[in-house]
Protein backbone atom coordinates (compact mmCIF):
# COMPACT_ATOMS: atom_id res chain seq x y z
CA UNK A 1 0.00 0.00 0.00
CA UNK A 2 1.16 3.41 -1.08
CA UNK A 3 1.54 5.77 1.91
CA UNK A 4 -1.26 8.25 0.62
CA UNK A 5 -5.81 9.15 1.58
CA UNK A 6 -6.77 9.43 -2.11
CA UNK A 7 -10.61 10.06 -0.94
CA UNK A 8 -12.13 10.54 3.18
CA UNK A 9 -15.63 10.01 2.72
CA UNK A 10 -18.33 11.27 5.00
CA UNK A 11 -21.31 9.50 5.75
CA UNK A 12 -24.32 12.17 6.37
CA UNK A 13 -27.90 12.11 6.61
CA UNK A 14 -28.94 14.73 4.37
CA UNK A 15 -26.59 14.87 0.92
CA UNK A 16 -27.42 17.93 0.02
CA UNK A 17 -27.53 19.85 3.12
CA UNK A 18 -23.79 18.84 3.80
CA UNK A 19 -22.82 19.83 0.32
CA UNK A 20 -24.64 23.52 0.52
CA UNK A 21 -22.44 23.84 3.55
CA UNK A 22 -18.80 23.20 1.27
CA UNK A 23 -20.46 25.01 -1.13
CA UNK A 24 -21.22 27.73 0.84
CA UNK A 25 -17.27 27.66 2.33
CA UNK A 26 -16.43 28.25 -1.75
CA UNK A 27 -15.89 24.56 -2.54
CA UNK A 28 -16.90 23.35 -5.97
CA UNK A 29 -18.55 20.31 -6.54
CA UNK A 30 -16.86 18.11 -9.51
CA UNK A 31 -18.78 15.81 -11.42
CA UNK A 32 -19.81 12.76 -9.96
CA UNK A 33 -22.75 9.57 -10.31
CA UNK A 34 -25.63 10.06 -8.93
CA UNK A 35 -25.94 8.98 -5.10
CA UNK A 36 -22.05 10.93 -4.36
CA UNK A 37 -21.68 14.08 -4.23
CA UNK A 38 -17.46 15.12 -4.81
CA UNK A 39 -14.90 17.88 -4.11
CA UNK A 40 -11.74 17.77 -5.77
CA UNK A 41 -8.87 19.00 -3.45
CA UNK A 42 -5.55 19.34 -3.57
CA UNK A 43 -4.40 15.18 -3.95
CA UNK A 44 -7.85 14.02 -2.45
CA UNK A 45 -11.36 14.16 -2.92
CA UNK A 46 -14.05 14.46 -0.18
CA UNK A 47 -16.80 12.64 -0.74
CA UNK A 48 -20.30 13.18 0.48
CA UNK A 49 -22.54 9.45 0.58
CA UNK A 50 -25.69 8.94 2.39
CA UNK A 51 -24.94 7.39 5.94
CA UNK A 52 -27.54 4.36 5.33
CA UNK A 53 -26.17 3.46 2.21
CA UNK A 54 -22.62 3.45 3.47
CA UNK A 55 -23.22 1.31 6.53
CA UNK A 56 -24.99 -0.82 4.09
CA UNK A 57 -21.82 -0.63 1.86
CA UNK A 58 -19.40 -1.26 4.40
CA UNK A 59 -21.86 -4.09 6.20
CA UNK A 60 -22.41 -2.43 9.75
CA UNK A 61 -25.71 -1.04 11.23
CA UNK A 62 -26.00 3.14 11.18
CA UNK A 63 -25.33 2.71 15.33
CA UNK A 64 -22.26 1.14 15.06
CA UNK A 65 -20.73 3.81 12.97
CA UNK A 66 -20.69 6.09 15.48
CA UNK A 67 -18.82 9.45 15.74
CA UNK A 68 -15.34 8.40 15.65
CA UNK A 69 -12.52 10.63 17.24
CA UNK A 70 -11.31 11.87 13.91
CA UNK A 71 -10.93 15.78 12.59
CA UNK A 72 -10.02 16.91 8.89
CA UNK A 73 -7.34 19.66 9.06
CA UNK A 74 -7.49 22.31 6.62
CA UNK A 75 -4.31 24.61 6.97
CA UNK A 76 -4.44 27.76 6.07
CA UNK A 77 -1.24 30.28 3.95
CA UNK A 78 -1.55 32.97 6.80
CA UNK A 79 -2.37 33.41 10.70
CA UNK A 80 -4.95 35.48 9.57
CA UNK A 81 -7.13 33.10 7.36
CA UNK A 82 -7.75 30.58 10.54
CA UNK A 83 -10.13 33.35 12.30
CA UNK A 84 -11.71 34.43 8.22
CA UNK A 85 -12.37 30.69 7.39
CA UNK A 86 -14.00 29.86 10.98
CA UNK A 87 -16.22 32.89 10.47
CA UNK A 88 -17.12 31.96 6.84
CA UNK A 89 -17.97 28.31 7.94
CA UNK A 90 -20.52 29.47 11.01
CA UNK A 91 -22.31 31.52 8.72
CA UNK A 92 -22.34 28.46 6.45
CA UNK A 93 -24.21 26.74 9.57
CA UNK A 94 -21.35 25.17 11.12
CA UNK A 95 -20.95 25.30 15.22
CA UNK A 96 -17.21 26.87 16.17
CA UNK A 97 -15.49 24.80 18.90
CA UNK A 98 -12.91 26.68 19.78
CA UNK A 99 -12.09 30.22 18.08
CA UNK A 100 -8.92 31.13 16.57
CA UNK A 101 -6.36 30.94 19.06
CA UNK A 102 -2.42 30.55 18.80
CA UNK A 103 -1.17 27.45 19.95
CA UNK A 104 1.89 26.99 22.34
CA UNK A 105 4.22 24.94 19.62
CA UNK A 106 3.99 28.25 17.84
CA UNK A 107 0.88 27.43 15.66
CA UNK A 108 -2.21 29.15 15.51
CA UNK A 109 -5.45 27.29 14.61
CA UNK A 110 -9.44 26.60 15.82
CA UNK A 111 -11.98 23.72 15.59
CA UNK A 112 -15.71 23.90 14.18
CA UNK A 113 -18.27 21.30 13.75
CA UNK A 114 -20.05 21.30 10.21
CA UNK A 115 -23.52 20.53 10.36
CA UNK A 116 -23.08 16.80 9.04
CA UNK A 117 -21.06 16.56 12.31
CA UNK A 118 -17.11 16.39 10.88
CA UNK A 119 -14.94 17.92 13.03
CA UNK A 120 -12.85 20.65 10.59
CA UNK A 121 -9.20 21.60 12.71
CA UNK A 122 -8.22 25.05 10.86
CA UNK A 123 -4.91 25.76 11.57
CA UNK A 124 -1.46 27.79 10.42
CA UNK A 125 1.69 26.30 10.93
CA UNK A 126 4.44 29.06 10.11
CA UNK A 127 7.00 25.60 10.53
CA UNK A 128 4.93 23.84 7.49
CA UNK A 129 4.13 26.28 5.02
CA UNK A 130 2.33 25.37 1.80
CA UNK A 131 3.18 24.83 -1.61
CA UNK A 132 2.64 26.57 -4.57
CA UNK A 133 -0.15 24.37 -5.22
CA UNK A 134 -1.52 24.20 -1.96
CA UNK A 135 0.08 20.53 -1.06
CA UNK A 136 0.89 20.12 2.45
CA UNK A 137 3.38 18.27 4.07
CA UNK A 138 4.60 18.08 7.93
CA UNK A 139 7.93 19.58 7.55
CA UNK A 140 7.32 22.07 4.58
CA UNK A 141 8.73 22.40 1.50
Amino acid sequence: MEQRVSLITLGVEDMEKAAAFYEALGWKRAESPDGVIAFDMVGQTLGLYPLTALAEDIGLPVSALGQGAITLGHNTRAKEDVAEILARAEVAGAEVLKPAADVFWGGHHGYFRAPDGSIWEIAHNPFSTLGENGAFRWNGY
